[in-house]
């Protein structure tokens, strides 16, 4: 959103130093300055004070800071994350229409993107970026929407109790989606019923006149309808879910087709995300969408059209003719699930499974990576273990020798956690 730096020192309690001029969204990455935007260094392991020179000459037209001013633009606060939050408040309370909050172990983003991309056909929609879901991606997320936004989609992560009430606290969503509670985190939170709350304070943030969207297949999500006060829909498989999946198909390339049996009426799904499971990531957003009056043929289009995030069940041929799906953004033992059954529906005579360490897991991380690779064999997959030995095999130290030649009869799937970096072996499986 477009601020006078003169305003961003009265909502924040700052000193303004230098011209008064306008900014439009903001950064605290130095290296994601994009002219006219406000800087903001936070500080952390690294004080981003030290890169406020550089977010200048990069065209930053202004910047918070809690020291003297290094010229330009400046707005002097006494702590830069207290003020950007306040900023971010601000620019939440410009957006008039519904602001959706996505939190749940699994599925958020896809849920977020899918979401956007229906909204998107009927009003002007800001989703945040990739999974930008944290104590900065949040603000960072409403400070970026443009000015004129009538609806906005906040994706909401959490490594403890308390975090997602504190994000909700800056983007007082109206709507709560829920997707599922699941061991991703489990090594910090310690048990799935830990996580349950934490993901069920989104749905505690509520207004009276808002909506939570649950998930009726977790009975974990689906007993958050009794922490509100808001008006529920729920999604799943479950015949008591409100928006209901059935008769899933999927296409050679994990293309799927399904209907989705609604209140408002029956949806027929083609997603621009990849794999049966991921319906009930569509169904949730076909919920949300559908209760804010959205038209079931707007629904279908924008579920087709959305531009889903990067690295999330890609599906692509290397020059050879293999299948490739890239789903390296990250790992834990239910997607890693989801993904192996993607894997096992193709045709292809050949499958391979690409794997790498699922981070925070906890005490269960050796019985859960077991599991996984428990699940390899039974589709008769092969294994290609990288960057840990809890699969039960010896890491290699060259994926791409030990999966060895591809061809059109060959089907790889690549997925590890963040940390694992394995984003790389699909790239360069897709040039061979």
């Amino acid at each position: 959103m477009k601020f006078a730096a003169s305003h961003i020192a009265d909502v924040t309690g700052g000193s303004l130093e230098g011209p008064d001029v306008e900014t439009d969204g903001a950064t605290q990455d130095s290296r994601d300055v994009q002219v006219g935007r406000l800087f903001i260094p936070l500080v952390a392991e690294r004080d981003g004070h030290d890169f406020i020179n550089s977010a200048l000459v990069a065209g930053a037209s202004a910047y918070l800071t809690q020291r003297e001013s290094m010229g330009g633009t400046a707005i002097i606060v006494k702590d830069t994350a207290k003020a950007m939050n306040q900023l971010a408040q601000h620019a939440r309370s410009a957006i008039a229409g519904p602001v959706v909050g996505v939190t749940g172990s699994v599925g958020k983003t896809s849920t977020k993107d899918l979401l956007a991309g229906i909204l998107r056909r009927v009003m002007p929609t800001h989703a945040s970026v990739k999974s930008f879901n944290n104590e900065i991606g949040v603000p960072l997320t409403l400070l970026n929407a443009p000015d004129g936004t009538r609806a906005a989609v906040v994706e909401m992560g959490s490594r403890g109790i308390g975090h997602v009430a504190a994000l909700c606290e800056i983007a007082s969503p109206t709507i709560g989606v829920v997707t599922l509670v699941a061991a991703a985190h489990k090594g910090e939170f310690g048990s799935l019923d830990a996580i349950g709350i934490a993901k069920g304070e989104l749905v505690e943030a509520l207004p009276v006149d808002g909506l939570a969207v649950l998930n009726a297949d977790d009975q974990r999500v689906s007993e958050m309808a009794y922490r509100t006060e808001a008006a529920v829909v729920t999604f799943g498989e479950s015949i008591s879910s409100d928006v209901r999946i059935s008769s899933i198909a999927l296409d050679d390339e994990l293309r799927a087709t399904f209907e989705l049996d609604t209140p408002w009426g029956r949806v027929v799904a083609r997603p621009a995300v990849r794999g049966a499971h991921m319906a009930t990531n569509v169904a949730a957003a076909v919920g949300t969408a559908l209760w804010l009056g959205v038209p079931i043929a707007d629904v279908e289009a924008g579920l087709t059209d959305a531009e889903v995030s990067p690295w999330r069940m890609e599906v692509s041929h290397s020059a050879s003719g293999a299948l490739i799906i890239n789903d390296s953004y990250n790992a834990n033992p239910t997607s890693m699930r989801g993904a192996l059954d993607s894997l096992a529906r193709l045709q292809q005579s050949r499958k391979v499974a690409v794997v790498g360490y699922m981070a925070e897991l906890g005490s269960d991380e050796a019985e859960d990576h077991l599991g996984i690779a428990s699940e390899i064999a039974s589709i008769g997959a092969e294994m290609v273990a990288v960057g840990t030995n809890l699969y039960g095999v010896e890491a290699v130290d060259d994926p791409l020798e030990a999966i060895g030649d591809l061809d059109e009869d060959t089907a790889v799937l690549v997925k590890g956690s963040r940390s694992a970096g394995l984003e790389s072996i699909a790239k360069h499986l897709l040039s061979r």
